[in-house]
């Protein structure tokens, strides 16, 4: 068999919204030495604090956004996939998820299983952080070493400057941008600083500017802020949006770290005590909506900005299973290279 697959790799999800099931998921994922990079023995002894109270909170939260179908980002993944059959001729399209099911062990050992010998990793993250593309990598190596498959992997590099995908960043959030609105706040996933300043350790984040103007490439290659940034400027530049219509945020901080800013929470207090009354949100860290952008955003920053004086908050969908993206994404993949 000749077949060259496409394995699909987005975050995961709880297998319900049971605390049980919550604290499964929350552990795995915050166990991983890539999301919290503490020695084992500190890691293992907060991720224990976090999973006395967090699981219980967590699990309200996805309750509140969860579908009769599931986990959306589940069910937005599994549409993706689909998406993707019709544009992947070279073979199968699998989809596989970091933490929770279903697992990338479970998938590729099954891939190799079936005779499959040439598979390109696609880690559906567009900009470049250890927390997501490298644990990625690093557990499907991990599979490939311990199960002894012959499996030769070609991998999707982050693609947070390509045009395809900001074309198709763009076709999906034109509609709500054709309308009237103040202002538009594109909101990325945060990080804690230390894990940029790890990988460039004489990396500056002071301010609200570019941490990378004037940086090498090989800088910006691994700076997830500098990645995000240019994604924004690039969709603004293409929309034909004016300074002052738009700016960038950093969500979802967890524990008491230093994390990259400004962040979200801040921009929209800021924003409506501004006089901004209808605001759009983009979130285009992430290509499929999920609890971080239907329930943090959606639900509690609409809630947040209407206290700080604002009126309406509406959350641009993520690209999805949009067929423009469908196609940039096949196009990318395409010119993934070959991992050595």
């Amino acid at each position: 068999m000749t077949d060259h697959a496409l394995l699909l790799v987005n975050l995961g999800s709880p297998a319900s919204t049971q605390v049980a099931d919550v604290r499964s998921y929350l552990n795995q994922f915050l166990m991983d030495p890539y999301v919290i990079d503490l020695p084992w023995p500190v890691r293992r002894l907060l991720v224990s604090l976090i999973l006395i109270k967090r699981p219980e909170q967590s699990a309200h939260a996805y309750a509140s956004i969860w579908w009769d179908e599931g986990s959306p980002l589940v069910v937005l993944s599994r549409r993706l996939q689909q998406a993707m059959t019709a544009q992947w001729t070279q073979g199968p399209v699998e989809l596989a998820m970091r933490y929770g099911e279903p697992s990338i062990e479970s998938v590729l050992t099954r891939m190799a299983a079936q005779g499959i010998k040439k598979i390109t990793l696609a880690p559906l993250y567009p900009q470049f952080a250890d927390s997501t593309v490298t644990t990625v990598i690093e557990e499907a190596k991990r599979v490939v070493r311990e199960n002894k498959l012959d499996v030769q992997f070609s991998i999707l590099q982050p693609f947070y400057d390509q045009p395809e995908y900001l074309d198709a960043l763009v076709a999906s959030a034109r509609p709500y941008l054709e309308q009237d609105y103040d202002h538009l706040l594109l909101s990325f996933h945060g990080l804690p600083e230390r894990h940029l300043k790890k990988l460039n350790p004489g990396h500056s984040f002071d301010g609200d500017g570019d941490c990378c103007a004037g940086a090498p490439p090989e800088v910006v290659a691994t700076c997830y802020r500098g990645q995000c940034l240019r994604t924004a400027a690039a969709f603004a530049e293409r929309m034909g949006l004016p300074d002052g219509k738009w700016s960038v945020s950093f969500q979802s901080r967890l524990g008491r770290a230093k994390w990259i800013e400004p962040y979200t929470e801040a921009r929209l207090d800021v924003l409506a005590k501004q006089g901004v009354k209808k605001i759009l949100v983009m979130c285009p860290a992430f290509v499929a909506d999920c609890i971080e952008t239907l329930e943090e955003i959606g639900d509690r920053g609409l809630e947040q900005f209407r206290e700080a004086g604002g009126e309406e908050l509406v959350l641009v969908p993520c690209l999805n299973d949009d067929p423009h993206w469908a196609r940039a994404l096949s196009t990318l993949c395409e010119r993934a290279p070959l991992a050595l």
